[in-house]
């Protein structure tokens, strides 16, 4: 098959659910451009800071929400069980769940005053399922921190010459933001200054690659994990508008160029899909892998539901929105765009790639080099060969945006949930407890747990926004179908790493892994009394309701 009818369809029906499914979701909602948002109504200068347009809230969103997990997620599942259960589950998933998710948890937090998902599970459920949900939250959060830094210090390390523009666009932002923001040069201006910019930069990190060298004792991994935390730490605790908007902002435009670039690559190219369209329920070559259902769902984690990003809509994104229509873009569209880069990630791994140099690069370097690799064949008519290193910079864009939100997010979910309100301390204690789980270098054992957590977390927000909108007589059935569908399939995922773990072999020797196996039965059973509160609360509200009725 041609992979370039499989990007024609998913565009196709992307454009049609924006047009008419994301328009029916407004109106449920009760969207109105006229009601004051929490951006005006809480305006304090660093967190509650209205966007200066929509371009610009919409680049700070997607950078924040599409890290590594589109990309390692398919190229995982396209090897385990096929590009094709791969390819339906990213389109139809990021349609009817994961935009359905995000627009969800952006809107009912805009009309809670930007509070958290968690937060708003207090007044909508219970506040015993807003505890549950915060400490939920904040240990899955710590996974992010952990795998996310431990994949930004390999590409580093793998490709040198992505450090300088990656990191030179920190004080690039910081200027970009102080013309936006202080009103000293129009934004058109100051964009094409950026720009122009950016690229003497990603020219300067090609001339001068920067390779770290063992320190101290400690390595090179260790070194970069180590300060990408410590730059984590000072993004947390910096004004929203000072170098977070304008940074991601900036790194959009990246990811835009490297989605772009990949398009326009798969129709000049118009590669037949190599690998197997379907390798069965459960793959011989991969056994480690599980049963389709659920594994491939919660290993293709953010391409098509992310629960990290209901987590970026209610924590970051609310508070910066100007107009509720803006919900629809930001919230709705971001995900969509982030399904299309999952679908160009299965075309690079599947038809970049034949399915045995999927596996070699997978077995080799892991799924970050396997869509690097296809990435480069596919662009090689328009980058020549310096699309594999182009591949791995926008990746780094991806992830290093996710980092700094992720570690913004868990201070404020620290705060709400252990009472600490320096917020410095509070981004400390985040910074730790993501570091001693990078500092393992372990991300083969953790992707799997941070997959199901995730999306679990994706489920309990459509439940909360399903209470919300269930509270206001509103129809629900749009966010509890989704809603039931994750958490049945999330909740399975994790029984079956629970025995995995435990019944683990190393070499033919019995290995459980007791750190897994605890967390996976630890979130199983938040998840469920948190799924039992919200049923309780909606027999209680029915039952007031019927009272009600009969007085």
């Amino acid at each position: 098959m041609n992979s370039v009818w499989l990007l024609l369809i998913s565009v196709s029906f992307y454009i049609l659910a924006y047009r008419f499914y994301c328009r029916l979701l407004a109106s449920k909602f009760g969207e109105d451009p006229n009601r004051k948002t929490p951006a005006e109504t809480h305006f304090d200068g660093v967190d509650y800071v209205p966007a200066k347009n929509t371009l610009v809230l919409f680049g700070h969103h997607f950078s924040s929400i599409c890290g590594a997990g589109p990309i390692v997620g398919p190229a995982l599942a396209c090897a385990y069980w096929g590009w094709g259960p791969s390819f339906f589950w990213v389109l139809a998933g990021s349609i009817f769940l994961g935009a359905v998710s995000d627009y969800a948890s952006l809107f009912v937090s805009i009309r809670s005053d930007g509070k958290t998902i968690a937060e708003i599970a207090r007044t909508e459920i219970s506040p015993k399922a807003r505890v549950l949900l915060s400490l939920f939250i904040w240990i899955s959060i710590v996974l992010v921190i952990a795998v996310f830094s431990i994949f930004a210090a390999k590409t580093f390390i793998a490709e040198p010459d992505a450090v300088v523009p990656s990191l030179g666009l920190i004080p690039l932002a910081l200027w970009t933001g102080w013309f936006l923001y202080g009103r000293l040069m129009s934004s058109a201006k100051v964009t094409l200054l950026s720009l122009s910019v950016l690229v003497l930069l990603l020219a300067a990190g090609v001339k001068f690659p920067i390779l770290l060298q063992p320190i101290g004792g400690l390595s090179p991994l260790t070194l970069w994990i180590l300060l990408l935390l410590a730059y984590c730490f000072a993004a947390s605790v910096a004004p929203v508008h000072i170098l977070l908007q304008p940074r991601d902002y900036l790194a959009s435009f990246i990811l835009f160029a490297a989605i772009g670039v990949g398009v326009v690559g798969v129709f000049v190219t118009h590669p037949p899909m190599q690998g197997e369209m379907y390798h069965g329920f459960s793959s011989l070559d991969w056994p480690e892998a599980g049963m389709l259902w659920p594994m491939l769902f919660v290993t293709v984690a953010c391409g098509a539901i992310s629960g990290f990003h209901s987590l970026v809509s209610s924590g970051t994104t609310s508070k910066q929105i100007a107009n509720e229509t803006q919900a629809r873009c930001v919230g709705y569209g971001g995900m969509l765009t982030e399904g299309l880069v999952g679908i160009l990630v299965v075309i690079c791994v599947a038809a970049g790639l034949s399915k045995l140099q999927l596996s070699q690069d997978l077995r080799a370097g892991g799924p970050i080099e396997a869509f690097a690799h296809g990435y480069g064949i596919l662009s090689a008519p328009l980058l020549g060969s310096y699309g594999t290193s182009f591949a791995v910079l926008a990746l780094n864009a991806f992830i290093l945006t996710t980092l700094d939100t992720a570690t913004r997010i868990a201070r404020y979910l620290t705060t709400e949930l252990f009472g600490i309100k320096n917020k410095y301390l509070a981004t400390l204690v985040v910074v730790l407890a993501g570091g001693s789980l990078a500092l393992t270098g372990q991300w083969a054992h953790l992707w799997p747990t941070f997959g199901a957590s995730n999306q679990l977390i994706a489920g309990l927000a459509l439940l909360v926004a399903s209470c919300w909108m269930l509270h206001r007589g509103r129809a629900v059935w749009y966010t509890l179908i989704p809603s039931v569908v994750m958490l049945i399939t999330t909740i399975g995922a994790f029984a079956f790493q629970f025995f995995s773990a435990l019944n683990r072999t190393i070499d033919g020797y019995r290995s459980p892994d007791f750190l897994i196996a605890g967390i996976s039965l630890a979130l199983i059973a938040i998840s469920v009394v948190i799924i039992l509160e919200s049923l309780h609360a909606v027999r209680t509200r029915l039952f007031l309701e019927s009272g009600s009725e009969r007085v």
